[in-house]
């Protein structure tokens, strides 16, 4: 089985996709973690990242590609896989068809979490990061015990940039603007399912695996 799940940041799809492997045991590979994982081993690949993610920079397509390559060749054709955060274009999902053929496997369902912007601008504007071990709460979902300081180590609690309502704007119109031709893509492909992404977690979740048919 081969899962692509998309969705604007603060869909909720990475804590999906993470509470699907566990119960499948399906491989979860999120595009942002294997980058992390291929800079930490020093690897050819993983310095070429480095140097992108250093500057800001988006990683260009054949890097991000290269990544996911070696890790399906490495796992073979019958492992299962959940794709969270790739592909983002429409070259980088042909390019995916290309890798899963070279493997002898192929995809099998792409599930699209469908959020209103209110409610992604209210779920990341309310994350509040430790400024001393990184520990993320949320003013609303997940309260510190005392305002503004981290149950975990007692450090202060700070909005990051990039979760400042404006910010998420800017991130959810880029967003529109490199998927909108992949979800027609997949569309038309038959292989798209919607999920409605604005409830409570456990209803999220059991739609999603009708989605893909797993009840």
């Amino acid at each position: 089985m081969k899962i692509v799940l998309l969705g604007p940041p603060g869909a909720g799809k990475g804590t999906q996709a993470a509470r699907l492997a566990q119960d499948t045991k399906y491989e979860h590979l999120s595009t942002g973690e294997m980058l992390r994982r291929a800079v930490k081993s020093g690897s050819e690949i993983g310095i070429r990242a480095e140097s992108f993610m250093k500057n800001g920079g988006l990683v260009p397509d054949e890097v991000v590609i290269g990544i996911i390559e070696d890790r399906l060749k490495s796992d073979g054709a019958e492992v299962s896989h959940i794709f969270d955060g790739f592909p983002r274009t429409v070259t980088q999902a042909e390019a995916l068809e290309e890798m899963l053929g070279r493997i002898d496997s192929g995809l099998d369902r792409v599930v699209y979490f469908d959020v209103p912007e209110e409610v992604v601008v209210e779920r990341l504007s309310g994350r509040r990061t430790c400024s001393k071990c990184g520990a993320n709460f949320h003013e609303k979902f997940v309260p510190p015990k005392k305002e503004n300081i981290c149950d975990k180590c007692g450090g202060g609690l700070y909005q990051r940039d990039d979760d400042k309502p404006e910010s998420i704007r800017n991130r959810l119109a880029s967003y529109k603007a490199l998927t909108s031709e992949l979800i027609e893509y997949y569309d038309k492909k038959k292989m798209l399912g919607r999920v409605a992404a604005d409830r409570e977690p456990e209803s999220i979740y059991a739609d999603l695996k009708k989605t893909i048919g797993l009840n």
